[in-house]
């Protein structure tokens, strides 16, 4: 999988087809660098499509060694890892474990957290719920 591709995957059948999760956002107000990096971590949850968590695991293994490849932009790493997050197979865990070993400057606290949240949802430690639909 390229760049290319995988942008035209989530864009023309993620996006296009299942639509996005939904999400609420909020700000962090700090001058501290890893608090900034955490709210950019939550804010980039907007772009995960809906049910990312059927994504089928052969997607997910392409996904995987795109993120690990060298030369790719940080805006496709950070979406990957996002998806992967929310993956929670082996594929996705496997990937995030392998990218953590030496992430790119300014991704170390992106990649920490994407992989903390993989970890959840591969031991069934997170519930995915639609508050807002409840709600409603």
């Amino acid at each position: 999988m390229t760049e290319l591709q995988f942008w035209r995957f989530l864009e023309e059948v993620l996006w296009r087809v299942h639509g996005r999760e939904p999400m609420m956002a909020g700000g962090i107000d700090t001058t501290n660098p890893v608090m900034q990096a955490v709210g950019h971590y939550l804010m980039s949850h907007a772009i995960l499509p809906k049910d990312c968590d059927k994504i089928p695991v052969e997607f997910i293994a392409l996904m995987g060694q795109l993120l690990l490849q060298n030369g790719i932009q940080r805006k496709t790493r950070e979406a990957i890892m996002m998806i992967l997050a929310h993956h929670g197979s082996g594929e996705a865990l496997g990937a995030l474990r392998a990218y953590i070993m030496k992430p790119d400057k300014g991704l170390e606290v992106f990649a920490r957290m994407a992989l903390d949240e993989c970890e959840n949802w591969h031991n069934g430690t997170v519930m995915k719920v639609d508050m807002i639909e409840r709600l409603l």
